[in-house]
């Protein structure tokens, strides 16, 4: 007896048996009067091992071309990141393994704004002077709006006459992702959250001492948590 297996999925599986030494009545089933007009013998064995090919092939064709952001989310789902957490007046905690924060679009804009799932998840930037306090330096830290991680001491805010709240450092470098950003035919340093990939603003050099940088955040990326 010849075996002919292939896999379709995880666990589905096709098996054609063809039993020489048997009638090939028992394990075929016509879809069609031209596979009944097939010889009884090599005629019927060529049309299964051709039709069990073919099915191998389109597994694999069907594999290969998965949409590769599919396979990232997948992966993106069980990846762990190490942040520093902090208490709200800027107590260092220690340092923590935690799951990355993945959710669907309309899980995000049931938690968010409108102007916040627009800046976050979409990258955007608001209007300036569009925050509540721009000025205020009030002890406490500021926190990602989507997931809580702490981003910024305010401490280290300081007023950089551009409209947006602007700090000299982050709260920890271990809490916030730098990645290039090419929009807009410029080449700027993109500043997001490193749990959940919340886009908070960029970085520039024109900052004041000790750094010389300026994290200039939008407003409705954080929220202020004021120390008790």
């Amino acid at each position: 007896m010849l075996l002919i297996f292939t896999s379709l999925g995880s666990a589905a599986a096709i098996a054609f048996a063809i039993d020489e030494g048997e009638s090939l009545e028992g394990y075929m089933f016509s879809l069609n009067r031209e596979v009944d007009q097939l010889p009884r013998t090599t005629g019927r064995r060529s049309f299964l091992i051709a039709a069990s090919a073919a099915a191998v092939g389109l597994y694999w064709y069907v594999q290969r071309s998965e949409p590769a952001p599919a396979a990232k989310a997948s992966a993106d789902l069980w990846k762990k990141v190490s942040i520093v957490e902090f208490s709200d007046s800027g107590q260092r905690k220690g340092v923590v393994s935690v799951a990355t924060l993945i959710k669907t679009e309309d899980e995000w804009k049931k938690q968010l704004s409108p102007d916040s799932f627009e800046v976050t998840r979409q990258a955007g930037t608001e209007r300036a002077y569009t925050n509540e306090n721009p000025n205020e330096h009030a002890k406490g830290v500021f926190r990602c709006i989507c997931c809580d991680t702490a981003l910024f001491d305010s401490s280290t805010k300081f007023e950089s006459g551009t409209g947006w709240p602007s700090f000299w450092a982050p709260i920890a470098k271990e809490n916030i992702l730098e990645t290039t950003d090419n929009s807009f035919g410029i080449v700027r340093t993109a500043v997001s959250c490193r749990r959940c990939d919340a886009h908070l603003g960029h970085v520039f050099d024109d900052g004041p001492p000790p750094t010389g940088l300026r994290y200039c955040m939008n407003s409705v990326a954080m929220r202020f948590a004021r120390a008790s």
